[in-house]
């Protein structure tokens, strides 16, 4: 490994995107990804053992096993998806450690569904990838600028993304019982301290603020990031320091955790179902108040920044505007920035180096919050993170980057509020000027706050409606109208698979490619659990919103910029969710994970000319489906290599001089354990657009049992 035991800026250089030679930047990405990846896995030696590995620092995220292997996979994920990498490097670690890092409705953390790997053996496989990212490195064709569209830009996602997880997984450790952990030099915590220096309000003058970062960018960016937003913000106040430990700490003794006039009904039910009493990393001791680190326990130094969730941050500024008869909230996203300009601090770091606790480049742990001055206030950035009054939402001109559609738009939701700033252990991306981060208003991450004082009202709520173009179509599809006398294609499907099945048994139906889940519902009433899977968490949020609430909203372009606002109700459509026995996740249709088997009903619609490996995936659909079972496939044989390399097309091409149909190749990759049930059917679909442009498609659909 890479002596970084006494360097941290070196190993937490941002990339440049267009500056350079290719060859230089070539070498630049590769010493940027071998040092994020080693010190990732230094970071898991605090570990007190390898059985450590499988304990679950909180019951909504998974054991740290999935954490050490996740950021491999996602390498090859994405890889694969770029079509920079043409083969698994190992599917089954591939399927485990894929998705399930967030307490969405998609993620399985259910424990019965892993067999985790050894410690070991996940070492061993990470060590596999890092040889097939390095190889794809050397290799890649790209030319400067890099941009999203670039070879190049997977693998920078995919470092950033491990970056991400440096922080998260630090967060988790944090969270484990002392005896889990061990220390480790590279991760040592400041051990300055005094007491809490007395807060007091500096003045900001407001302006119009522009938000959102420019494609033309030096530095990687999210698809949050892109986009435009001008914010006239007024005159305000912000406080000089970060809140400390000291000064949150006579919000507790007040009895503020107990005060039910402090928190909001979010806080109020969150706070009584934890019985929380004191901030998560705080413990009180009969000498008194002790605090959390990463791998030690200390008294509680008053004078580093409190680190609360959201709701705790909320019910202080509360606390705090009816001690001191003022507006006291946290800043929205415009302030801060505009807080940035006026502390001199709104460029980025790897232009004009920012003095700041942040970049692993002072301690592996907060410090004092009075230690680092920016202009007229502390910690601008860096130190821990600080938590916004916004909830994280679409810039103006929000795309989706087409190889992580589940990065950004699950959390437009307004339930996950930015954090602003980064923390001790922020890199890369993350202490970008334009880097914007969300989670959970009750998530833990190295958070603490600011406040300011002002009359300014805040936008908590932004558009709920779908405005994705694509997710959007699809609801018109599977819920909207009916056009030129088309039925509705779900439903049109279901009535043949339905039909199919006779009188066979009924227990477990899977819609595969389920989309935004129509068929997945139709299929409810008619067997004891049906589960919905899609490849695009953008589809599948909307499914399992729907299944939540029986209603979604989305907007449907007529011409030009102008859209026709819709509702879904699952009701008037005669749709119950009440059974509760539809479950929706987020897979990979050519790399299922094992638990989904044993089905008397599979149904793969519109789906195998789109998927990277249709063989693999027909291949397994024996192991899938149940003896006597049925496998309904629906499909326009649209083959194209944007989805499918064509050496992996099932049909559309000659050999051997005579011509191969979509129908041959499923005959072919089915024959041996299915047997075609009747004749294909042509089921017409059509697909709106906009008012005066539809797709018109005529579906083969082949109903097969299982021999």
């Amino acid at each position: 490994m890479t002596d970084v035991s006494n360097s941290f800026h070196k190993i937490t250089q941002n990339i440049r995107l267009r500056d350079g030679s290719v060859a230089r930047k070539r070498a630049e990405i590769r010493q940027y990804f071998i040092d994020t990846f080693e010190l990732y896995e230094r970071l898991f030696l605090t570990l007190a053992s390898d059985e450590v590995f499988y304990k679950r620092p909180q019951p909504l995220r998974h054991p740290l096993i999935f954490y050490f292997g996740h950021t491999a996979v996602f390498f090859v994920n994405k890889l694969m998806l770029a079509k920079v990498f043409t083969r698994r490097v190992d599917a089954a670690m591939e399927s485990i450690f894929a998705i399930g890092v967030d307490e969405m409705s998609w993620d399985d953390l259910n424990t019965d569904h892993y067999h985790w790997p050894t410690a070991d053996e996940v070492r061993a496989y990470r060590g596999k990838v890092r040889q097939a990212v390095l190889a794809a490195i050397d290799s890649v064709d790209f030319s400067l600028p890099i941009d999203w569209d670039s070879a190049m830009w997977p693998i920078l996602m995919g470092i950033e993304h491990e970056r991400i997880h440096l922080e998260t997984s630090s967060v988790l450790i944090r969270q484990l019982a002392l005896a889990d952990v061990r220390e480790y030099p590279l991760f040592d915590p400041c051990t300055e301290t005094g007491p809490a220096p007395e807060n007091a309000l500096v003045p900001i003058a407001g302006k119009t603020v522009s938000l959102g970062n420019r494609r033309s960018s030096e530095l990687y960016g999210w698809d949050n990031e892109y986009g435009h937003m001008t914010v006239d913000v007024t005159d305000f106040q912000v406080s000089k320091y970060l809140v400390s430990n000291g000064e949150f700490l006579a919000f507790v003794e007040d009895g503020g955790y107990e005060n039910e006039q402090w928190w909001d009904t979010e806080g109020a039910a969150w706070r009584n179902y934890h019985q929380a009493m004191m901030p998560e990393f705080w413990n009180k001791t009969d000498a008194g108040y002790r605090l959390r680190l990463m791998t030690r326990e200390v008294p509680l130094p008053l004078d580093w920044p409190v680190e609360v969730c959201y709701l705790e941050a909320k019910a202080f500024c509360n606390w705090l505007a009816a001690k001191t008869a003022t507006s006291v909230r946290m800043p929205d996203e415009a302030e801060y920035r505009l807080m940035l300009q006026t502390a001199g601090v709104a460029h980025e770091h790897v232009d004009d180096p920012i003095d700041a606790n942040w970049n692993l480049e002072h301690w592996a742990g907060p410090c004092p919050v009075n230690r680092f001055a920016h202009g007229p206030v502390y910690d601008a950035v860096g130190n821990v993170w600080q938590w916004n009054e916004t909830p994280i939402y679409g810039f103006n001109g929000f795309a989706v980057h087409p190889l992580y559609d589940d990065f950004s738009t699950p959390t437009f939701d307004n339930r996950h509020n930015l954090m602003k700033g980064g923390s001790w252990i922020s890199t890369g991306n993350e202490i970008a000027l334009h880097s914007r981060y969300a989670f959970r208003r009750h998530f833990y991450q190295h958070a603490g706050f600011r406040y300011v004082v002002s009359e300014r009202a805040v936008k908590k709520e932004f558009n709920v409606y779908e405005t994705d173009a694509s997710v959007a179509m699809y609801l018109e599809f599977q819920y909207g109208e009916s056009y030129f006398q088309v039925a509705n294609f779900a439903k049109k499907i279901a009535e043949i698979a339905l039909a199919a099945l006779d009188d066979k048994p009924r227990k477990r139906a899977l819609d595969i490619g389920c989309a935004t889940g129509r068929l997945a519902f139709e299929l409810a009433p008619h067997f004891s659990h049906v589960d919905g899977l899609d490849f695009s968490a953008r589809f599948i949020r909307q499914a399992a919103a729907l299944q939540q609430t029986g209603t979604t909203r989305y907007e449907l372009p007529m011409e030009g910029d102008l859209v026709q606002y819709k509702e879904i109700i699952l009701s008037e459509l005669g749709i119950s969710t009440d059974s509760g026995n539809v479950s929706f996740m987020q897979q990979d249709a050519c790399n299922l994970k094992p638990q989904y088997t044993d089905y008397d009903l599979v149904v793969a619609a519109n789906l195998v000319d789109r998927l990277n490996d249709p063989r693999r995936f027909l291949a397994e659909m024996a192991g899938r489906v149940v003896p006597g079972g049925v496998l309904v496939i629906a499909s326009p044989y649209t083959w194209l290599e944007e989805f499918t390399r064509r050496e992996n097309w099932l049909g559309g091409y000659k050999k051997d001089g005579e011509p191969v149909s979509g129908i041959d190749g499923l005959m072919d990759a089915l024959g041996e354990h299915f047997e075609l049930l009747f004749a294909p059917l042509d089921v017409p679909f059509v697909i709106r657009e906009t008012a005066r442009k539809f797709q018109h498609t005529i579906s083969q659909v082949t109903v097969w049992g299982r021999k």
